[in-house]
């Protein structure tokens, strides 16, 4: 059984106030090509098909072409399922419709377990899809008042899959969109939780022959089962400047032992970072495959003021998407040094606002209690996004307003 294990595709992301949708255009087109030349069986995607839960037009137009040329042209099955960004019952429509035309779609979590089953020369092979699930949700769906957060959410719903939909002793493939602890993670991804609520033990995946993860944007390993993450369809923040992106092409023998081959996709835009003193950086590239078009992001080296640097780079390099100043000599002790914030997520940022207005560290139980709170936002923001927004004139909400505005007293 050979199939392809891709994911997080983000269809129509914004990076920077920059529009994707071209950019993603030309690698989904790479893999095609892929897919035409490898011969799969299947091809899974691992859910953040969308990068919100009400993409634009021309991102649905892109899945529609892709997925016509993938399983009506190739004839290759697609297994898809929704995570943390997309619309559940956005992308769940017409699903058994789809099935019929072996593009199998799983948007919904499903009280039966979704089971696509299909057939090499030694026998079958099971692909189990788990899509991204509130706790609450999995809890509702299976009657289980054990289920309190994400561990125990995929713990249960696997046990479950387990006991009513998977034959024993027979190759099964699971997709699932999850933070597996241990996982390193990228500023381009949406928390699931803050404080480590939201990760999931890899102890869960026993039994399955390879486990196809969608999430963290990173390609990389998870401790204790086959497979992965095979990463984001391209390079979504700076910080994944100097990742390889592309997809696992996926070989099972008959035991159910599988070998990955990574296939890199190129970009028409690679996504870097460049340093150095304006006047050098206004020559140009130094280096021949070095394209100017690319997404940057500068760090100048020049002391004191610098007028328009911005403005005088992009006549170089027209996508400058970020411009910072090297970090002062201050040591990372220095009470005057600043932190950089972008590198931040959102309990550490409010634990450095207390310190510089209190002047102490905030105590555990305030560190709980913020967490607490954060999360009930996250999950609020995200039931939000999951449903049809509209204002009082009919036109669709921007996704930034979908959330529920209310403000929320934390007494620290």
């Amino acid at each position: 059984m050979r199939f392809i294990h891709t994911a997080d595709w983000h269809l129509g992301r914004l990076f920077h106030g920059q529009h994707l949708t071209e950019d993603q255009a030309v690698v989904l087109d790479q893999l095609v090509g892929l897919a035409h030349e490898a011969r799969p069986d299947v091809i899974v995607v691992a859910g953040d098909i969308y990068d919100r839960a009400v993409p634009p037009p021309e991102a649905v137009e892109l899945l529609d072409d892709v997925l016509s040329r993938l399983v009506l042209d190739l004839k290759i099955p697609v297994i898809l399922i929704a995570g943390n960004h997309d619309s559940p019952n956005r992308l769940n429509f017409g699903a058994r419709l789809l099935a019929g035309r072996r593009l199998y779609v799983c948007g919904n979590l499903p009280r039966q377990p979704a089971l696509a089953t299909f057939h090499d020369t030694t026998g079958p092979v099971h692909f189990l899809s788990v899509p991204y699930a509130e706790p609450a949700t999995v809890r509702q769906c299976l009657e289980c008042p054990a289920v309190t957060d994400h561990n125990s959410a995929m713990a249960h719903y696997l046990d479950y899959a387990r006991t009513n939909a998977i034959t024993p002793n027979t190759r099964t493939i699971l997709i699932a969109h999850a933070f597996v602890a241990g996982g390193s993670e990228c500023e381009s991804e949406r928390p699931l939780s803050v404080g480590g609520a939201g990760t999931v033990d890899p102890a869960c995946f026993h039994g399955f022959h390879y486990v196809a993860l969608g999430h963290l944007h990173c390609r990389q390993p998870i401790p204790s089962a086959p497979g992965g993450y095979c990463g984001s369809l391209m390079k979504y923040s700076f910080d994944e400047a100097d990742q390889p992106k592309g997809a696992f092409v996926v070989d099972m023998d008959a035991a159910g032992n599988c070998t990955q081959e990574f296939i890199p996709l190129k970009p028409r835009r690679d996504v870097r970072r460049i340093t150095g003193r304006l006047a050098d950086l206004l020559n140009g590239p130094t280096n021949a495959s070095e394209n100017r078009d690319d997404y940057l992001e500068v760090t100048l080296l020049d002391e004191g003021v610098v007028l328009d640097a911005i403005g005088r780079l992009r006549e170089v390099y027209p996508n400058v998407l970020s411009l910072a100043r090297a970090a002062s000599s201050e040591g990372p002790d220095d009470p005057h040094a600043r932190p950089d914030v972008r590198r931040m997520d959102d309990a550490q940022l409010f634990a450095a606002f207390y310190r510089h207005v209190r002047g102490a560290d905030l105590t555990e139980t305030q560190r709980q209690a913020f967490a607490t709170v954060a999360d009930d936002l996250l999950r609020r923001q995200r039931e939000a996004d999951a449903v049809a927004s509209c204002n009082g004139n009919g036109k669709h909400a921007a996704p930034e307003d979908a959330a529920e505005n209310v403000p929320v007293p934390l007494r620290v």
